[in-house]
């Protein structure tokens, strides 16, 4: 047996020893959406570190624990923090939180980023439901001996962000009266910001906005057969679009700001995938 898959296995079987809770939605809260948990009614929490063998968040803002409980009657298990390829885990360690929420019985994955916006009719503050990334300038996860309990060798990936529940979230978005915009997100592998010259290239591939975090999460996800969404939080304009230096305070400062917002959209999305 793989022994990526025996890692999974043995820590699905560490969290089964202090719950039994099997959500319906798995939820990556990234930078700004931390105090997520007030809109949960919680019923257990692990911190990452209490998982032996699993990745731990070192990036500040990033607390490091999985909460399962409910939102509006859904069941959610949300990660508290993310990891990410940057900070030196393999690559198989970064897509194993989303790996392990769909062995416990999650149906869709729910990811959320900060990112930088490409596209210059974005701005700081600015939601966007991702359409469709761009995963070739990191690793992907599949990398490697295929993992045959979790999906196919070869799968496609022509529809990684579920083309109905993305007509959902805009549907909540007008509903709620925010204004969500739509592109392409990429990954690049950090942590360092990326210079004047690659937003330029990136653009030139069709980005919309960029990022450290996601497409494998997506890519690990789509691999499983779960359906996956992603929203980002235009935190800052990307590197060369306007004339200052690109910080991780200003990340944190736009994602704390529109937060309320943020996590407005993100609940009335869950409320509605628990009618799917």
């Amino acid at each position: 047996m793989d022994k990526r898959y025996v890692k999974l296995i043995e820590a699905l079987a560490q969290i089964r020893e202090r719950t039994s809770f099997v959500p319906k939605v798995a939820l990556v809260l990234g930078s700004g959406l931390g105090g997520y948990a007030r809109n949960m009614e919680v019923e257990a929490e692990i911190p990452y570190s209490e998982i032996k063998g699993f990745p731990v968040s070192t990036v500040q803002g990033h607390d490091g624990r999985f909460l399962f409980g409910t939102v509006s009657g859904v069941p959610v298990a949300a990660m508290k923090g993310r990891v990410h390829y940057y900070e030196g885990y393999d690559i198989s360690d970064v897509v194993m939180p989303a790996r392990l929420m769909g062995l416990m019985g999650a149906k869709v994955l729910f990811l959320t980023n900060a990112a930088g916006g490409i596209d210059l009719s974005f701005s700081p503050g600015d939601l966007m439901l991702i359409r469709d990334h761009i995963s070739s300038f990191v690793p992907s996860p599949l990398i490697g001996p295929n993992i045959e309990e979790l999906g196919t060798r070869f799968p496609d990936m022509g529809k990684v962000y579920d083309p109905e529940i993305r007509e959902l979230v805009k549907r909540v978005a007008a509903e709620e009266g925010i204004d969500l915009k739509e592109g392409v997100y990429l990954q690049a592998t950090g942590p360092q910001f990326e210079t004047p010259a690659e937003i330029k290239a990136y653009r030139l591939l069709g980005a919309s906005a960029v990022g450290m975090s996601t497409a494998v999460e997506a890519i690990a996800a789509n691999h499983m057969g779960l359906k996956v969404l992603g929203v980002s939080c235009i935190s800052n304009m990307a590197a060369g679009i306007l004339d200052q230096p690109l910080t991780h305070a200003e990340v944190q400062e736009t994602a704390d700001r529109v937060a309320a917002k943020f996590e407005k959209l993100v609940t009335g999305v869950i409320k509605e995938l628990g009618e799917l």
